[in-house]
């Protein structure tokens, strides 16, 4: 009898990496908090959350890749600008967590401004308006990850509006 060694499939290796798709849910990074987050777990005006984005069926957490952090932000609605309404779910924006400066996680929060700080160079981003550039060194606005809410839950709606990562110069 020929025995078969059982090794992960290169499509479950790959799904680890793969950038958060339509329908995937949001978990916690560090495992505290809810099994998988629903508008009422981010807390109004911050501080930020971060999270995995997640497949629901197959519980497929995409933590393979650290580009696939996301920071998810609940704001005011009324407070949000055109296109960062149409991303957001009941005031919840989410961005990826990577500074596209040099890939510092961004996860300073300024909470009377309510704009996310990358600590490494001082980047500032409004996540009201669409994750643009305050100040600092970043070259461009974080990208969005739009959402949508389904069952009490957040769920990415598209991928990411642009390339998450950051070039080197």
């Amino acid at each position: 009898m020929l025995a078969v060694l059982a090794l992960p499939s290169r499509a479950m290796a790959q799904g680890e990496n793969e950038r958060a798709k339509a329908g995937d849910v949001f978990v916690p990074i560090d495992g505290n908090g809810p099994a998988v987050f629903g508008p009422p777990d981010v807390p109004l005006g911050g501080p930020p959350v971060f999270a995995w984005p997640m497949e629901p069926s197959t519980k497929l957490v995409r933590n393979g890749s650290r580009l696939n952090k996301v920071v998810l932000v609940r704001l005011d609605p009324a407070t949000l600008a055109g296109a960062t309404r149409d991303h957001a779910a009941d005031g919840v924006v989410a961005y990826t967590a990577i500074c596209p400066h040099t890939g510092c996680d961004v996860t300073g929060w300024l909470a009377e401004q309510q704009i996310l700080e990358c600590p490494c160079h001082s980047s500032l981003y409004n996540p009201r308006e669409g994750g643009t550039v305050l100040a600092g060194p970043a070259p461009r606005a974080l990208p969005a990850l739009p959402l949508k809410i389904a069952d009490g839950k957040l769920l990415v709606a598209r991928p990411f509006t642009s390339r998450v990562g950051f070039t080197q110069g």
